[in-house]
């Protein structure tokens, strides 16, 4: 389990165990690589960013993860794991998302991206994530770098 402070100054609990906060989020955050590249969304007030969002009513968290990427950047999921969830804890309110690791198999081009320009597509990360503006807040935090250690050391070398 990893705390520590986000952007806003939230703690955060970060978890990659299997739903230690809830069994049913209503929150998901999806890691997605299409070709060999990371695919992300350019979000149109927060910058560059996974794809995610809500859990919609009648709809499980995955199904979710699989429709955020679809709708913010075209990515058609073809393969989708669980890696873990974290919680948000602010003044107003507790968040708790679920985060997933989507392969996809077919980007498609779309005439609308939802509340976002549509995908982008990177082949690394830069090193000073945590200071480069053009990424959101949701990148610059300790939930981005853990996970991605995480998928690397255990997803991605499997």
């Amino acid at each position: 389990m990893y705390i520590f402070k986000d952007f806003y100054h939230n703690t955060v609990e970060l978890s990659f165990e299997k739903h230690p906060f809830s069994a049913n989020p209503k929150h998901v955050w999806v890691i997605s690589r299409y070709n060999d590249q990371w695919l992300l969304t350019d979000h149109q007030r927060r910058g560059y960013e996974f794809p995610g969002g809500k859990v919609e009513e009648g709809e499980t968290p995955e199904e979710a993860a699989k429709r955020e990427v679809l709708e913010e950047t075209g990515g058609i999921v073809s393969k989708i794991n669980y890696l873990g969830q974290y919680r948000v804890t602010g003044r107003d309110k507790i968040i708790i998302k679920n985060i997933y690791f989507a392969e996809i198999g077919e980007l498609l081009t779309q005439n609308h991206y939802f509340e976002t320009n549509g995908p982008v597509l990177i082949n690394e990360f830069p090193p000073n994530i945590k200071k480069d503006r053009r990424y959101s807040f949701i990148m610059r935090d300790e939930v981005f770098s853990h996970s991605l250690n995480y998928l690397k050391s255990s997803v991605l070398d499997a």
